[in-house]
């Protein structure tokens, strides 16, 4: 490397970064000018791009680099570091750029990996795969060190300024819980050898469990703001109608609501993926770069999710309706499993539920109930893996359709809803759940869906079922959409 671009080159930017007589300012905008050019006027880049790959030390100066990445003045104030966070682009990966990381194949992107993972003095292979391996940890690291305090930084923004929510006990605590990750995210050292990488891998660590519960406590908020509205303590812009019905059609908040979870979704995968390639080392399964399924088969996550499914409903009505599955049950493609089963998880609960709903649980013979379909797409030259839906159970009216994408619309009780945010105030999601609650299901399941490439859409028809469709993108080169 270095790649050369009109005008200027990442050299002079790495001289200049090496030079104490520049400022942070003119290193950005130094730095700014060579991304602008290099991706023609586009501020989205790439984990192949030169911003994935860890900078050579060589190249700028230990001290210099380190200055620069961190570039916290501790005398800062927040809002005045998140602004600064918050006003650098994020760059967006996509699946087959997280496993060819994970696999190593990008590795030529940094300088300095050669000679370390390929030195001419060490001939025993065992060693030069564990300092390739240890290489791949350090340059994907690196990139989350870069990368997520401006995602933090943005989320943190949108906490601040969201309309009726940002008051809600529960999101000023997620709020406080995204300040916390942040400040130890940017007054981290920079992750350039093994010892700071197991350091930083421990840091990591640490905030992927503190936010695991930040998703049940965004429903509490919700649902916090819903109660605030019965007791008549907030009262919204009312243009006819109930405030119940406006509230669960406030575009604002379901796009704030929309960024969110996106974002929270990325942040999670990038660093799920960074420690699951860790615990690789030790437990390898060829099957698996990090958490990506390299021959995921959605005939064996639909059987998995069918008897999670059927476990819940049955708990609930003593019964539960059978599922047939058809087409493909050998199809395999690149995918996160974790994410395919909870989309179909939600799915078939939901036409759990219906069915048993609509066709009467009291007294109804479970041979009578009408089945399931789930229908897997079996062409290997499509685009997509569709998986399909289907059930009877009474359809959904009309006037509903759009209120099912709302993280703001749930028939559920309020008891249910307190019951279940108490019950699952740790967790993202599980069987552990009942079978309606929150209300997140639905728009949480399109978002994964929607992550790489894919969506999830729904035909009903009022008086007799409904229909849902799984698209993903079967080759993984679709980068994920990065909220601001």
């Amino acid at each position: 490397m270095p790649m050369t671009m009109p005008g200027i080159s990442l050299q002079k930017v790495a001289v200049a970064m090496g030079r104490r007589s520049y400022g942070h300012s003119r290193i950005r905008a130094l730095k700014q000018a060579a991304i602008m050019e290099s991706t023609g006027g586009r501020k989205s880049l790439d984990m192949e791009s030169i911003e994935f790959a860890a900078f050579p030390r060589t190249a700028f100066g230990r001290h210099s680099f380190r200055k620069f990445s961190s570039g916290v003045d501790q005398t800062e104030d927040l809002s005045t570091l998140v602004d600064r966070y918050a006003s650098r682009q994020q760059t967006s990966v996509s699946l087959q750029t997280l496993m060819r990381t994970g696999r190593g194949e990008l590795l030529h992107k940094t300088a300095n990996t050669t000679t370390t993972a390929n030195s001419d003095t060490n001939t025993d292979t065992s060693n030069n795969d564990k300092a390739a391996t240890q290489q791949v940890l350090i340059q994907v690291a690196s990139f989350l060190y870069r990368e997520l305090p401006a995602r933090l930084a943005h989320r943190i923004q949108d906490l601040d300024h969201v309309p009726y929510m940002s008051n809600m006990p529960s999101v000023r605590n997620v709020r406080d819980t995204y300040v916390s990750s942040f400040r130890e995210l940017v007054s981290q050292p920079i992750p350039d050898g093994p010892n700071s990488e197991e350091q930083f891998a421990k840091l990591v660590e640490g905030i992927y469990d503190r936010h695991a519960g930040v998703l049940v406590s965004m429903a509490r908020g919700a649902f916090e703001l819903r109660a605030a509205l019965r007791k008549g303590e907030i009262t919204l812009n009312k243009r006819g109608g109930t405030k119940m019905t406006e509230f669960a059609e406030m575009e604002e908040l379901h796009d704030f609501l929309d960024r969110f979870y996106t974002s929270r979704i990325g942040i999670r995968v990038l660093i799920g993926q960074y420690l699951a390639l860790r615990r690789s080392r030790t437990d390898t399964d060829p099957d698996y770069v990090g958490i990506i399924g390299t021959c995921t088969n959605p005939y064996e996550i639909v059987t998995r999710a069918i008897d999670d499914a059927t476990f819940m409903c049955t708990r609930k009505y003593g019964d539960a309706p059978d599922v047939r599955i058809s087409g493909n049950a050998e199809l395999t493609f690149p995918y996160v499993p974790t994410h395919l089963h909870y989309i179909l998880l939600e799915l078939l609960k939901n036409s759990m539920r219906a069915t048993m709903d609509f066709h009467g649980p009291d007294g109804a013979d479970v041979d009578d109930l009408p089945p399931i379909e789930v229908v897997i797409s079996n062409g290997k030259e499509h685009e997509d893996v569709v998986i399909k839906v289907a059930d009877e159970g009474g359809g959904i009216p009309r006037s509903n359709m759009k209120k099912i994408w709302s993280y703001l619309f749930t028939t559920a009780d309020p008891a249910i809803q307190e019951g279940m945010i108490v019950l699952n105030e740790n967790v993202d999601h599980g069987i552990d759940s009942p079978l309606a609650g929150l209300g997140y299901g639905l728009p949480i399941s399109r978002s994964y869906a929607q992550y790489f490439g894919g969506n999830l859409s729904i035909m009903s028809m009022e008086g007799h079922g409904t229909d849902a469709f799984v698209h993903l993108v079967r080759l993984g080169n679709t980068r994920e959409p990065l909220p601001i």
